[in-house]
């Protein structure tokens, strides 16, 4: 389809203002509908002197397991665990638990809270670590992602990533909404307001800026976003379409697609507006790029073969090469994190839907459940996928076993894109 970018783009729009009103702080609700065959089973109860903290810690990080799908909490009739002393192992063992926490809250003279916990492998009846974390009373949600990701990663030796953020936009009136939030959908804030739909945002890799497209100047130009201090600046603003952009892993320069020259084409600028380079030339349609985790590689949305197809070009340009070949219609390529999985959008008889494919042999497995899938992001560690349809967001691990919906009552939200880990 030799308009498909154009299409997609006019797509994109069309969704963004159909979407319903939703208030500015609305929070995003979720619903899981699956979870792993096999779970590990642990116990996190209420912490010991919790009654000190502005809001329960522990339910957080239950909800935080639970919402993985790789874990069975369990804590009805465990009492408090202390950080302080060893518990009874071999009882905690007895009620059919692989882990347990133990944790104690206290309050500072300065107005600060500490918590301290350890975890227990109570098979091997041996403590895996803990920690000691002294927060602000604001803090407390952070600090419950942060002990989750702890507990994730000793037990599947995989990094955490609840302690990560999300964007996506909402349309609420005649405004359209940039809005970050925690990864579970809570305490979400306005990162930018436009009466201009807002499309494609795309994290920095160190968290602190977002690029996005807008359509303030009554055409797409590319703005990057520094979220702390709200300014922004246009950094790709050429004649024509400026759309797509994508960080490079050292977060110094962007991929963007241009049509500055004719059709789209891919082209590298860097973080600052710099030096717009153009990556490479074909009589396609050259669009979506998206940098490997090692940064020697852009994979990108081409119909220079007859139909929209993934393929993948050396940072540097040269010759590209075609990745999918299972289709008539795939587009929108991301990578996961450790470089070994591709997400992408693929079209079949039902619509859209999200698939994955192992780089390493081409195995290719399909997520999503619907027709109309759209904007696939990554989790850090590439476990979970985070994508949007019909109205609400979706993330599902990258085997397709464990899914959740985050959904506002009454209302759309569109462009998901998953935030880096925290440094």
């Amino acid at each position: 389809m030799k308009d498909f970018l154009s299409a997609r783009l006019r797509t994109f729009v069309l969704l963004l203002l159909a979407c319903l009103a939703l208030p500015a702080h609305a929070q995003l609700a979720i619903e899981i509908t699956g979870a792993g065959a096999t779970r590990i089973p642990v116990i996190i109860p209420v912490f010991e002197n919790e009654q000190v903290l502005p809001n329960s810690v522990s339910d957080i990080v239950r909800a935080d397991l639970e919402r993985s799908g790789l874990f069975q909490v369990m804590d009805n009739g465990v009492a408090p665990i202390s950080a302080n002393t060893l518990p009874d192992l071999a009882g905690l063992r007895a009620r059919g638990a692989d882990a347990a926490l133990g944790a104690s809250a206290s309050a500072l003279d300065n107005g600060r809270m500490e918590i301290r916990f350890r975890l227990f492998d109570l098979p091997r009846q041996a403590e895996l670590g803990g920690m000691s974390m002294v927060m602000s009373p604001s803090q407390y949600r952070l600090i419950a992602h942060r002990i989750a990701d702890y507990i994730y990663e000793k037990l599947t030796g995989q990094p955490g990533y609840f302690s990560t953020r999300i964007a996506f936009v909402v349309k609420s009136g005649d405004r359209y909404n940039l809005q970050i939030a925690d990864v579970d959908g809570a305490n979400p804030q306005v990162a930018l307001t436009s009466r201009e739909p807002i499309i494609s945002p795309s994290w920095s890799p160190d968290g602190q800026r977002i690029a996005y497209v807008s359509f303030e100047a009554k055409k797409p130009v590319v703005y990057v976003h520094t979220l702390a201090s709200g300014q922004r600046k246009a950094i790709a603003n050429f004649t024509g379409s400026n759309s797509a952009p994508a960080w490079s892993p050292d977060g110094s320069r962007l991929a963007v697609a241009l049509t500055r020259d004719g059709h789209s084409q891919i082209y590298i600028v860097g973080a600052d507006g710099s030096g717009a380079r153009r990556l490479m030339s074909s009589g396609g349609i050259d669009t979506e790029p998206n940098f490997s985790p090692d940064g020697q590689t852009i994979y990108f949305s081409s119909d220079r073969g007859g139909g929209a197809q993934i393929y993948r070009v050396s940072a540097n340009g040269g010759s590209a090469q075609r990745v999918t070949f299972d289709g008539s219609y795939n587009v929108s390529p991301r990578i996961s994190s450790d470089g070994r999985t591709m997400a992408y959008l693929t079209r079949g008889g039902s619509g859209f839907q999200i698939a994955i494919m192992n780089l390493a042999n081409g195995q290719i497995t399909k997520v999503s459940q619907g027709g109309q899938a759209e904007s696939p992001s990554f989790a850090p560690g590439g476990r979970m996928v985070l994508y949007a349809e019909n109205g609400s967001l979706y993330a599902v691990s990258s085997d397709g076993n464990v899914r959740q919906r985050l959904s506002v009552q009454a209302s759309a939200v569109r462009e998901p894109a998953w935030g880096p880990a925290p440094k």
